[in-house]
């Protein structure tokens, strides 16, 4: 049997605390990807949902943990490589698909209020122009300075509520001045 590693341990917990929550119908899941990148040698692992009752605009979420060689070589050899890179790079996704216009510093505002103003948001916008009805996906993307750790775990869980609380919110702007 082998000793699991921080990225690991991490997929576990996030993956059952949101199973857990599909189960109960709070969020349904919708895509998973558990990833080895051999070339690389890292490993990337996410997972997608979006609330049950989505009318209207489509707004899901993706939480994604990656973990370098780098950070698995400093669990897997402790003596090499120092051990404070062991763990895993956190990024989460929020995904709005609609017709019509957006404010963007509306959304950018939502997300501030919610992971704090010092929090590096980036948004995306993606169309196809040979469609007649224009329909456009804005992928906003909050990223975290630093390395997560198990010593972290407790974070994580936290985390999954506030991403819960940012698509119900982008969700009760339908009809109002961002969507």
């Amino acid at each position: 049997m082998f000793d699991p590693t921080a990225f690991d341990n991490m997929k576990v917990v996030i993956e059952g605390a949101l199973y857990d929550r599909d189960l109960s119908g709070e969020i349904v899941i919708t895509d998973r990807n558990d990833m080895l990148n051999m070339a690389k040698m890292s490993r990337l692992f996410n997972l997608c949902f979006r609330l049950p009752e989505n009318k209207g605009c489509v707004i899901s979420a993706k939480i994604e943990i990656e973990a370098l060689l780098n950070n698995l070589a400093a669990e897997l050899l402790p003596d090499s490589v120092s051990n404070r890179q062991a763990g895993c790079y956190v990024s989460l996704h929020f995904f709005l698909e609609k017709t019509g216009t957006i404010d963007f510093e509306g959304l950018q505002a939502i997300l501030s209020e919610i992971w704090g103003a010092n929090r590096k948001v980036t948004q995306t916008v993606q169309s196809n122009p040979l469609e007649e009805e224009k329909k456009y996906t804005t992928i906003m993307k909050v990223e975290f300075d630093r390395l997560i750790s198990e010593d972290q775990m407790d974070d994580l869980m936290e985390m999954i509520d506030f991403m819960i609380i940012t698509v119900k919110q982008l969700q009760s702007m339908k009809g109002n001045r961002l969507l």
